[in-house]
């Protein structure tokens, strides 16, 4: 792999996820307004039309079955994983859905291994997300927060991160396809709103007109649609190209350090000893899942 574009891929892996460990601040102010369903689908609305201005041109695609992966992509990394989120919240607590969530790396690992070529699953992989998640674990349950089992939303979680990692899978192979990104994340876009119209009749759907145009809630809502959404999902895709599955995936571990440190900056929250701990175990275990081991000598 050219070491320029190699370097490009990590830049934008860290961009994304630099975005998307600070979403948790937009969606809190709008959680106040809104019910999660209104702002997943009015971000991604926002999302689609920003990417159809940023490159508005058609995806002729060169075969009929490649719509089946478009299709699957919009489905799972955009309406399922979103909505799955959203609901194990409601049933436990938000921490077992930060570490539940981190185990995504670990499915794409396996998915990849299994389903694309050249993704192999190494030793130091293993090793460094297990450090990473033992880091995560510290940020997500540091003071009096206590581990509490809610099967429900336990497993929803899981299922979150198994669609997530299938996501990645399916970007990955898409981008074998050599279309333009903005283009594939555009389509992806346009499945994961079709995937999610019924859902809209199932929970309540009546985004308050005047809320929106409230300059505090149109400032989060834009920032969502078109920084997390359009621009985010075309950077991961673009690292995901450049990369691969597996090695963009890890960057997922960063999420939790980067809301606990946007949570003291901005919504001056303290942060514990326990947590810094944290933080640096999960920076060791990225670390540990990205380093390159100099191949061995085989002429001893």
């Amino acid at each position: 792999m050219d070491r320029k574009k190699e370097i490009q891929g990590h830049l934008f892996s860290l961009f994304t996820i630099f975005i998307w460990g600070t979403t948790f601040i937009s969606t809190k102010i709008l959680l106040k307004a809104f019910t999660p369903i209104e702002i997943l689908f009015i971000r991604f609305v926002i999302g689609y039309f920003a990417l159809l201005a940023l490159y508005p041109h058609r995806l002729k695609l060169k075969e009929r079955k490649q719509e089946l992966y478009f299709a699957g992509a919009g489905l799972c990394g955009i309406t399922l994983y979103f909505l799955l989120e959203n609901i194990a919240l409601t049933y436990t607590f938000a921490s077992n859905v930060g570490v539940i969530i981190s185990i995504a790396p670990f499915f794409t690992a396996i998915f990849a291994h299994l389903l694309l070529a050249g993704e192999k699953m190494r030793a130091q992989f293993f090793i460094g997300f297990a450090v990473a998640v033992g880091g995560i674990f510290l940020i997500s349950f540091n003071g009096s927060s206590q581990l509490k089992l809610n099967p429900m939303g336990d497993i929803l979680a899981v299922l979150a991160a198994v669609v997530w990692a299938i996501y990645s899978v399916l970007t990955k192979k898409i981008s074998g396809y050599q279309y333009h990104t903005i283009s594939v994340t555009r389509r992806i876009f346009f499945y994961g709103l079709l995937f999610m119209m019924p859902v809209l009749f199932i929970f309540k759907f009546e985004p308050d007109i005047g809320q929106i145009i409230k300059p505090v809630n149109l400032f989060n809502i834009i920032f969502l649609g078109f920084g997390a959404s359009a621009i985010c999902f075309v950077t991961w895709n673009y690292a995901l190209k450049i990369l691969g599955a597996v090695k963009t995936s890890v960057y997922i571990y960063m999420v939790p350090v980067i809301t606990v440190i946007t949570s003291v900056l901005i919504l001056h929250e303290t942060i514990t000893g326990t947590a810094v701990i944290g933080i640096l175990l999960t920076l060791a275990g990225l670390f540990i899942s990205e380093i390159k081991l100099p191949a061995r000598n085989q002429n001893k």
